[in-house]
Order: C-alpha cells, then structure tokens, then sequence
C-alpha cells in the first residue's frame, strides 16, 4: 500500500478523514491546554501567594516550604486517578475520561479561586486548599493518558509523534496563559514590590488580583467540554469493544506482565518532570521575584519570560514529536536528554546574573531540551504497550513519573537552597534526575511504527527492554 494511501488509515485499518483528525487535534490540543492552565495556576500561586495567605502562622521560610508541597501533594494522587482512568479508559472507552477529568479539574480550580484565607476561616483554609488540590491532581492523573491514546490512535503510522505531540503542546500552552494571566494581573491589581516592606495581604494582588485566573477557569471548561464532546471514540478502543477483546482487570494484568516497563518509562519520564517543575511548578517565580532573594526582579516582568519560554517550550516539543517520526523516538530522546542537561546548567548560571535578559535566556534554553524529551512521549508510551492494556500502561507510568520527578521539585530545590545559601546543590539535582532519564531511555528498544491495533497484540507485548524476555 502507498504512503499516500496509508495516511488516510487508522491503527486498526479503518479510514479517518482529515477533518476528524483535525478535530482530535484540536480536542486534545484544547483540553490538555485547560487541564494544564488549570494546574499552572495553582503551582504558581504556591510560589508567590500561598504562603502567606494560607501557611503564614508556620513562619515565612517553613510557610514557602509548605506551600510548595501542597503542590507535590496532588502528585501523590496522580496515580489515583491514573488506575481508575486507565481501568475505565480501558473498560468503557477513552472520550468519557477525557470529559470527566476536564470538569474534575476546571470544578476545583474555580473554587480555589473563592476559598477564604487562614485570616478569615482559620486552619480550615489549608484543609480545603489541599484538598482541591487533591481533586486536582486524581483529574491530571486521568486526564494524560485519555488525550494521548486519543490523538496517537487516530494517527496513521507514520505521523504517531506528530500527532501525539499535540497533547504535549497542551503544557506549554497552559504555562503561556497561566504565565500571562498573572503577568496581567500583577500590572492590574500590584503586588509586594522589591525591597517593601508592605505585606502581601494589604496590597491588591493579595486580596484580590491572585483569585482571578482561577475564576476565569470556568470559561475554559465550557469551551474545553464542547469542544470534546464533539470527538469519536478512539478506533482502537472501537475495534477492541467490536472483538469484545477489553480486558477485565487491565491493571492487573500490567502489573503482572509489564511491571519492570512501567518503572523504566516512568524515569524516563522523572528525568524531564524534574526539571520541567522549575518553571511549571513555581520554584523559578519564587526565586527571581523573592523581594529578600539574590535576584528580586519585577513579577510582572519575569511572568512574562516565563511565558515567552513557554512559546519556545510549544515549538521544541511539536518539533521533538515531529521529528522523532523520521529518527525515531529513542534517538530523539537521546539528543534532548544531552541539550537538557547544558540548561540545567546554565539555568542559575544565568538567572543569578540578575537580568531580565539572562533569566530569558536561561529559561529558553531550557526549553529546548525540555520540548525534545516531552514532544515524543505519548508516542513513545503508546508503542510501548498493548492495546487491551494501553491506557493504564500510559497514565500509572506517567503518574508515576511525575511523582519521581516533579511532584516534589520545587520543594526539594527551596530546601536546598535553604539550608545551603546556594543554587549549585539544585543544578546537580537537576542533572542527576537528568541522567536517570538518559539511563532509563537506553534501556528501552525503539519501537517506532510497531502496530497498535489489537490484531497485533502479540507483537506488541513483546518486550521493549534490553535483554529481556516477552511478556
């Protein structure tokens, strides 16, 4: 069969016109951007908000610490959210996960955005705080591997990075309107500025400005619903329900056959969350815009970096999954995991110059890496497992993952700093989590264009790790 004609074929054989792919893209592309905004909000929030609207009675330093782990706590949740996605996702289909995790998340951000603080409602406003970001995190749990199985199973063969890229671009998208929106509302409704001593509370972003991008959630969730609720089922999972093939404990039968593959994707995963989580998790927010740090740039000015990095962040990763359809995915990931780690190195290097220019450049190089080992990985995971199994095959890795590698980023990079006084005990931590990501992508065989349909299922489950046996 031609190239030509293959591009018009779905995994299962079955025919896709170009508008539904586009509408998959476009679902998949619009609801990760939501999810991600979603979480990016909260993360950001962390760094400069939280600790003194909700943790302050623990001290400023302890309250910064605290605030950063209400954001690795909803990582704990992830695999929550992973197994009941992927057991249901693999039991009833992929397009129902994908609109139940949007709400989940969109429903808690907005209330986030109405809590009262620890000054009006005591301890309870870090017990409801926490425990949206608990919904929040069993929605992302959910919600990664429904968007990737989505677009990834509807490509043809030959565009599976490509397509599989569009979720991923969903990320960068979200830090750009997460980044902007409070970048606009630091001009709008100022908050501390450098060298003050105003407290955060008694200025406008404190009392008000901080709340509005969690409100403006709910016009997201409207358009994200609509949007993916107008897409077809996966083919995959169609063909899998038509041969009444669907596995009745898919997470059991993971673990049974797949477990030593679920570790190994979920470090390979660890290595580019970990650093990813500088900037998505808050930790460079808060330590260019700390007003008592070595940097104390304008927030407003260093919100907007962070968005520009997250446009350079949306090219690096489309570019890593288009390109790793012509290399392949392990040598795409070999040649990021190397530009990853010069930025890990020059990223304090840079920032500590003490510039607007040098964190921008610090944080667009970064992203370079960064796209390369995040655009091909819904790919990457979805040859690297059974269809019947496929969806919670992704999502326990990549909860798992995220928990390894960023969950706790941003907590462990101001502990560090902390108790040290420097940035150089975060750049080895960094390029520690780096290497594990190498390691764990030379363990894997490169299964690019192996078949996904379920016709293939025996091929499939033959093992992607050097030198071990098939399942």
């Amino acid at each position: 069969m031609s190239g030509q004609s293959q591009d018009g074929l779905t995994p299962t054989g079955t025919i896709a016109s170009a508008r539904d792919r586009r509408r998959v893209v476009v679902a998949t592309v619009v609801g990760t951007t939501v999810e991600w905004y979603d979480f990016f909000i909260y993360a950001f929030a962390a760094a400069t908000v939280f600790a003194a609207l909700f943790f302050e009675p623990m001290g400023a330093e302890f309250a910064q610490i605290v605030s950063f782990f209400t954001v690795g706590v909803s990582f704990l949740f992830r695999p929550l959210g992973a197994f009941l996605a992927g057991h249901f996702g693999d039991r009833i289909g992929r397009r129902p996960m994908l609109v139940l995790t949007l709400l989940l998340m969109g429903g808690a951000t907005t209330l986030v955005g109405l809590l009262p603080t620890h000054a009006l409602i005591g301890v309870w406003a870090p017990i409801l705080l926490i425990l949206l970001r608990v919904i929040q995190g069993i929605s992302t749990g959910g919600e990664w591997g429904g968007a990737v199985l989505m677009a990834v199973e509807h490509a043809p063969r030959g565009k599976r990075g490509l397509f599989g890229a569009s979720p991923q671009i969903g990320v960068p998208i979200g830090l750009l309107l997460a980044s902007m929106m409070l970048a606009l509302m630091a001009q709008i409704a100022p908050g501390v500025p450098a060298g003050s001593d105003v407290h955060l509370q008694d200025t406008a972003f404190g009392q008000w400005g901080w709340r509005v991008p969690f409100l403006l959630s709910i016009v997201l969730i409207a358009v994200g619903y609509w949007v993916r609720r107008r897409v077809e089922e996966s083919p995959v999972f169609a063909e899998i329900t038509e041969r009444r093939e669907k596995t009745r404990m898919p997470i059991v039968q993971l673990f049974r056959h797949h477990a030593p593959l679920v570790l190994i994707a979920a470090l390979v995963f660890a290595g580019n969350n970990a650093v990813g989580y500088m900037t998505t998790g808050g930790y460079v927010q808060r330590y260019a815009t700390d007003p008592a740090g070595p940097v104390a740039l304008d927030t407003s000015a260093v919100f907007w970096v962070v968005a520009l990095s997250g446009v350079t962040w949306l090219i690096f990763t489309w570019f890593g999954g288009w390109i790793s359809d012509r290399i392949g995915r392990r040598t795409t990931y070999i040649v990021g995991w190397i530009l990853q780690l010069v930025g890990v190195f020059l990223l304090f290097f840079l920032t500590d110059l003490g510039s607007i220019g040098s964190l921008t450049a610090a944080l667009v190089i970064l992203t370079v890496g960064l796209g390369l080992t995040y655009g091909p990985q819904a790919a990457l995971y979805s040859e690297l497992f059974p269809a019947s199994i496929r969806f919670s095959g992704v999502s326990i890795s990549y909860a798992i993952g995220a928990i390894v590698g960023g969950a706790f980023s941003p907590m462990i990079a101001q502990a560090i700093f902390q108790n040290t006084g420097s940035t150089q005990g975060i750049t080895w931590y960094l390029a520690g989590m780096t290497v594990i990501g190498l390691i764990a992508t030379l363990l894997l065989r490169d299964r690019t264009g192996i078949p996904l349909g379920p016709e293939h299922e025996a091929e499939q489950a033959a093992s992607p790790i050097h030198g071990a046996r098939s399942a």
